[in-house]
């Protein structure tokens, strides 16, 4: 039997800077029908790992594959198939809205008319306005628009909404990305770098965390969510000085103690039993929160 073929495969993926090593023996697999969520500090490697699997940087060493292809040797059979939008993104001051976008659908052999019409209405864009006219989220909502009509099978987006509002950019998410891979569950897949982990929790279904270009974690959501716990506990007097070595993080405050587990988490609770509290409760952690355990 076949193993199941990956969107995104990079094995031991190295890329320097002079010394710096930007990406170091990175690894990871995304199969079709993910949102997978890619994440770290500023600097960590994310936006360097994007590059490379779009041949806008070549890999020192290690090997990267889209779709099974190389990237440095099939770029247009890569970028054919997918739609990228950056941090930060600029278009021919000449062009208005709708040139832009017409523009772009000429690379294309496939594009969504009708869902053109409906995003520039949604995000209330105009189509007779200048490029150069347009603020910084107008423009990354123009590339949004242009990214999704193309109905690619893989959405690359690096920090994609930073430059939206809180509403438009709740909309797009929840929405517009939604509905992008509810078209085809199974075969599109999307691929997400960004500081906005809490927006798409609902999206994720599988993330990576790295740290000064290494991987510091690769997990299911739902799996990361079963494991990592926020367990608090309140006393009638100030908590005891238990030892709870299973805990990532211990935080006393009055009468309560607050303990973040990442699995063994039937452990600590046996134990603050015994310590006869008043109360306990159990929650799971969200992914920003996991994400902010996991580089501490």
């Amino acid at each position: 039997m076949n193993p199941e073929p990956s969107v995104i495969e990079i094995n031991h993926l190295v890329r320097k800077f002079g010394r710096t090593d930007a990406v170091n023996d990175l690894s990871l697999r995304v199969r079709p029908g993910q949102c997978y969520g890619f994440f770290g500090r500023n600097g960590a490697g994310k936006t360097t790992t994007i590059k490379c699997l779009l041949n806008l940087l070549r890999p020192t060493s290690g090997v990267v594959r889209v779709f099974g292809l190389d990237p440095r040797r099939d770029e247009v059979g890569v970028k054919s198939r997918l739609a990228y939008v950056p941090d930060y993104v600029a278009f021919y001051p000449w062009m208005n809205v709708r040139q832009v976008l017409d523009y772009l659908a000429s690379f294309r052999q496939r594009w969504n008319l009708k869902m053109q019409a409906d995003l520039l209405r949604q995000f209330r864009l105009d189509e007779r306005k200048q490029t150069n006219a347009l603020s910084r989220g107008q423009r990354t909502q123009l590339a949004l628009i242009g990214a999704i009509c193309a109905e690619p099978d893989l959405l690359l987006l690096d920090e994609p909404t930073s430059g939206l509002d809180p509403i438009v950019r709740r909309e797009f998410i929840e929405t517009v990305i939604g509905a992008y891979q509810e078209a085809d569950p199974a075969n599109r897949t999307v691929f997400v770098s960004t500081h906005l982990i809490s927006e798409f929790e609902g999206l994720i279904d599988e993330f990576t965390i790295i740290e000064e270009g290494r991987e510091t974690m690769t997990l299911n959501a739902d799996e990361a969510r079963s494991r990592y716990k926020k367990i608090r506990a309140r006393f009638a007097s100030p908590p005891p000085a238990a030892e709870f070595p299973e805990a990532k993080h211990i935080r006393r405050a009055g009468r309560e103690l607050e303990l973040t587990v990442n699995g063994r988490s039937e452990e600590v609770l046996g134990r603050l039993k015994s310590l006869s509290p008043e109360a306990i409760t159990t929650e799971a952690l969200t992914l920003e929160e996991i994400f902010v355990a996991a580089l501490k």
